[in-house]
């Protein structure tokens, strides 16, 4: 059952929908390349943060990658964000420049406001029939009054007044960014108050402010989801990084860059995706946990690089940023099609790992976990993050202590005895992994089949030997309860992975209150799949409905193709770069909750 575009956006939810989660406020601030939206959006999510509250912002823009039209898309409330909510409260465009390009992702409603420049021209069609409120002010006239500051100063003021931030958190965000001369900060503070002016004096009804929180946690962190998997890696050893830039992962390489020299490791950016798989390749077979960073093109030069660290058993992790495909594809938009080719694209039998984060915060923990799952069994683990959480930014509560850095089964030095046997088949699939110049240990690594010692070999005994071998070492390894999140026990049960998780998560909520109960599963090792886990989990289950974000229902056709999923098993799918919203998944999993109804028992 794929998902078309809301065929009616401006439709208000149901009140008990709109109550399963706390009040939040979302506002879309846009304007075309230059006008400083993005900046305007992190320093509103900061100000947000200083207030006690918490947040989401989702950057998005034109296929130009740079420049451009753009939009800065913020989700804030008294409790964690992971996901944009049906329709946003504020439109604030700094311009209307190809502004009509957003149309779909800004949703409106009647009750939303829409406020422009009033020397910019008319608002867009698309947006004007939405029913918001439209209000005309002179931004731009209003900022170069304060002695020449930037517009976008205006926009967080009004922006973030009617969002209900204190004026004194807007101010000390603003405060703290400041990189300029104190002489440039003193208009840019009087746009500021500007801004908060012009938003109380909005005439008409508007959208309910938030509360700012006294009681929120203390030592919360400020993040996107690519410095989240950077960070995620450092606790899990990684001291060597070589990657190609590549959108949307590139900002994890341009995080990771100073944070690896304070840790005493080394980035160094590669020609291309291939000479950066086998730079880590290299690194890792001398002992130094390794990773690259990529998006699905990148990916997929990598498969021959890949398929040498299954053969070498070589421990390797690769984040796979996703974005809209096939080829070139969107690359500055969301999508979770990546997946059939992290779990079957390697030639071969090539047992691998994949993990998928559920969430900006998931993206630390999820990615230090593949570290230390691709020390442990000596695989290469794909690490698959997207747009919409690499490059989105949220204020999380203070991650947990990092646990046990990444160890990996190292051989002892041997003068003496039997010849070293780097393959030894043992009974775990784990061998002694020698690191070069250890005394009595050398041994070959390479794409060809071998020996236990070895030896390249195409003895038909030795090639099965190995394979099993190295399934083994996946398949009988201990993962704990951290293959999946598994919530509530229903007999009606949503599967689903990475980033759509919050978005399934507030839905399945919104749907509790309606009396439509139903069970959450958001798997988050998908290879080698827990069969047995999966089993239990849906134990009591009647019917599966599988969400994800791509066209072809990748997860739904995995899962089939793995496992014995209950009754007849749906899927519930669209591609990007529309993000799935809690509404649209609510009242579709109403109705199939109805569809599936049990029979009433006839005499």
């Amino acid at each position: 059952m794929p998902l078309s575009p809301l065929s009616n956006p401006v439709a208000e939810p149901p009140v008990a929908s709109r109550a399963a989660v706390a009040r939040t406020f979302s506002v879309a601030i846009a304007g075309s390349g230059g006008a400083g939206v993005m900046t305007a959006g992190t320093l509103l999510l900061d100000a947000a943060a200083r207030a006690g509250l918490y947040g989401l912002m989702v950057r998005t823009s034109g296929p130009q990658i740079r420049g451009g039209e753009a939009a800065a898309l913020l989700r804030l409330g008294p409790q964690p964000v992971a996901t944009l909510d049906d329709r946003f409260d504020l439109l604030l465009a700094i311009d209307w420049q190809n502004l009509h390009r957003f149309a779909d992702e800004i949703p409106l409603g009647a009750t939303s406001l829409l406020v422009g420049d009033s020397d910019a021209g008319e608002a867009p069609e698309a947006l004007r029939r939405s029913g918001a409120k439209l209000h005309a002010l002179a931004l731009k006239k209003t900022a170069k009054a304060c002695g020449g500051a930037w517009v976008n100063m205006i926009a967080l003021g009004l922006a973030g007044a009617l969002a209900g931030l204190p004026a004194a958190a807007l101010e000390a965000a603003l405060r703290a960014s400041w990189k300029r001369s104190a002489e440039s900060l003193a208009p840019n503070l009087a746009a500021l108050q500007q801004g908060v002016a012009m938003a109380l004096g909005l005439p008409g009804e508007r959208p309910a402010p938030l509360l700012p929180r006294t009681d929120a946690p203390a030592g919360r962190w400020l993040l996107s989801g690519n410095e989240a998997a950077g960070c995620g890696a450092l606790r899990g050893g990684v001291r060597f990084v070589a990657a190609y830039p590549i959108t949307p992962a590139t900002e994890l390489l341009e995080w990771m860059a100073p944070a690896l020299t304070q840790v005493g490791g080394t980035l160094l950016q590669a020609e291309d995706e291939l000479a950066s798989v086998n730079m880590i390749i290299g690194a890792s077979y001398g002992g130094v946990p390794s990773l690259t960073a990529t998006a699905g093109p990148g990916l997929a030069l990598m498969t021959e690089g890949i398929g040498l660290a299954v053969a070498a058993e070589v421990p390797i992790v690769v984040v796979d940023v996703m974005r809209g495909g096939p080829s070139t594809g969107i690359p500055a938009k969301s999508e979770q099609s990546d997946l059939s080719f992290a779990v079957d694209g390697l030639h071969g039998d090539a047992p691998r790992l994949v993990l998928a984060p559920n969430s900006i915060a998931d993206c630390l923990a999820a990615t230090e976990w593949a570290v230390q799952l691709a020390e442990a069994l000596q695989a290469p683990a794909i690490v698959l993050s997207d747009q919409f959480m690499g490059q989105s930014r949220a204020v999380i509560d203070r991650p947990a202590q990092p646990g046990v850095p990444a160890r990996r089964l190292t051989a002892p030095a041997a003068t003496d005895g039997p010849a070293y046997q780097r393959y030894l088949d043992t009974p775990s699939g784990i061998s002694p992994m020698a690191v070069p110049g250890t005394p009595g240990t050398v041994y070959t690594a390479d794409g060809l089949e071998h020996s236990e010692r070895g030896i390249p070999s195409s003895q038909a005994a030795d090639h099965r030997k190995q394979l099993d071998k190295r399934q083994r070492k996946l398949d009988r390894h201990d993962y704990g309860a951290r293959w999946a999140d598994v919530e509530g026990d229903a007999d009606l049960a949503v599967i689903t992975f990475g980033s759509t998780t919050a978005a399934v998560r507030e839905a399945v909520a919104r749907a509790a209150l309606q009396g439509v109960p139903l069970r959450l599963l958001s798997l988050r090792l998908l290879a080698p799949l827990r069969i047995e886990a999966l089993t239990d989990a849906l134990r009591g289950v009647r019917q599966v409905l599988v969400v994800e974000q791509n066209h072809g229902g990748q997860l739904l056709r995995y899962l089939r193709s793995r496992a014995d999923l209950p009754g007849r098993a749906s899927g519930l799918h669209r591609p990007g770069p529309l993000p799935l919203r809690p509404g649209e998944l609510c009242a579709a999993f109403v109705d199939w909750a109805a569809a599936h109804a049990p029979q009433e028992a006839t005499a």
